[in-house]
């Protein structure tokens, strides 16, 4: 920020000076009995040296702010461990340096899809985004440039004209994923001094974002269940009171449901623990393609699971449970005759809930639906049904 100030005196000081020598030179030109051309002459090249020095000092103030900007934004690139607010940072600092008009970032995840992140790009664009015509992990930057045909939707000054696609690379070499910067300009060609200042921030950004990638994985093998691929226990608990504060904070609806796998011990008996982990398996599938994708779906215990509903009813939880049981009648455990069954139990928040309360009461439904003679949900409707 100091080089932006210094400029900025220095600009005020120079337009300063050249307006008094104006008004000087406007003085003797008055005062002179006849008309000087030399003088007129002098007094509008001075007014054009003037206005060539602005505008030459505003140009250079504006840079300076955007390099302060893009320093600030550098700086702060260690500040977080989380992958997704990072790679926000890292298209911030890059959109800010001078000809891009859209930016998109691709961080490669261990076995799992990668993480993608855009700026200035349309719903159409971020779909199908433009590629660099490589397959697999890029040697090296590369500079692209498109051409579209006759059947195009977009006018020319819409769509990406040309983009430079700067690979992320590693300790060892090991690809990391991609920075693509993108113009729109069908005229326009990317400065070197431009590329390079982008391949900067790539080179600068690389060790906080393998960090962060790091601590996601960890984090996730730490919340997940290592059997279902559902959230374990400790993450469901969290998530639970996480939830039950913010619905009553804000006065929104929050439903819990708990499954249990009918009569799992002689399953166990019959088929052996081994394929009795299978069928947990199936029963986790089965779950996980019913759920919304808010929901939150974990295994809570040996052959019991649960799912979070926000901004739900006790009717929503009851349809899923439909939804569960209907696609667990077609998961056959071996013999003809048998069908995997589950039972549940049902809770909706209510004033004043804690996440313990809201658990303790789906649990108690929960065992109601099994006295009641199980493959079925039970729902409680009042915090009194759960003593």
């Amino acid at each position: 920020m100091a080089t932006a100030v210094v400029i900025a005196v220095v600009a005020a000081l120079v337009v300063v000076a050249a307006a008094l020598a104006l008004v000087v030179v406007r003085r003797l030109s008055a005062s002179a009995p006849e008309p000087n051309e030399g003088l007129v002459r002098a007094v509008d090249e001075m007014r054009l040296k003037m206005d060539e020095l602005s505008s030459d000092l505003s140009e250079a103030l504006e840079r300076a702010e955007r390099e302060n900007r893009r320093n600030r934004l550098f700086g702060e690139l260690g500040g977080s461990i989380d992958l997704e607010e990072l790679m926000d940072r890292v298209l911030d600092a890059a959109m800010e340096i001078p000809g891009f008009d859209a930016a998109m970032m691709v961080v490669e995840g261990h076995g799992v899809a990668p993480t993608v992140a855009t700026r200035g790009m349309n719903p159409q664009e971020t779909a199908k985004p433009p590629t660099s015509g490589v397959a697999g992990a890029l040697a090296g930057t590369i500079t692209v440039t498109y051409r579209y045909g006759r059947d195009r939707e977009l006018p020319d000054s819409e769509l990406i004209s040309g983009g430079v696609f700067i690979p992320l690379i590693g300790r060892e070499l090991s690809p990391v994923g991609t920075l693509s910067l993108f113009w729109r300009s069908r005229d326009y060609e990317p400065q070197p001094e431009h590329i390079e200042q982008a391949e900067s921030l790539v080179e600068s950004s690389i060790p906080a974002l393998e960090n962060a990638r790091r601590y996601g994985e960890a984090r996730k093998l730490a919340e997940t269940d290592a059997l279902t691929g559902l959230y374990n226990q400790r993450y469901f608990h969290e998530t639970l009171r996480r939830e039950v504060l913010r619905a009553q904070r804000y006065e929104r609806s929050l439903a819990l449901i708990v499954f249990d796998v009918d009569d799992f011990k002689s399953i166990n008996d019959k088929v052996g623990h081994l394929a009795g982990d299978r069928v947990l398996a199936q029963a986790a599938d089965r779950l996980r393609e019913a759920v919304r994708s808010v929901d939150v779906a974990a295994r809570i215990g040996g052959d019991e699971f649960a799912v979070i509903l926000p901004e739900s009813g006790a009717d929503d939880a009851d349809q899923l449970y439909r939804r569960v049981q209907s696609s667990m009648r077609g998961t056959s455990l071996g013999p003809a005759e048998d069908r995997l069954r589950l039972s549940a139990g049902i809770a909706e928040l209510q004033h004043g809930d804690t996440a313990a309360g809201l658990f303790e009461r789906a649990d108690g439904a929960l065992y109601r639906a099994k006295d009641l003679g199980k493959d079925r949900a039970d729902v409680s409707r009042s915090a009194s049904q759960s003593s």
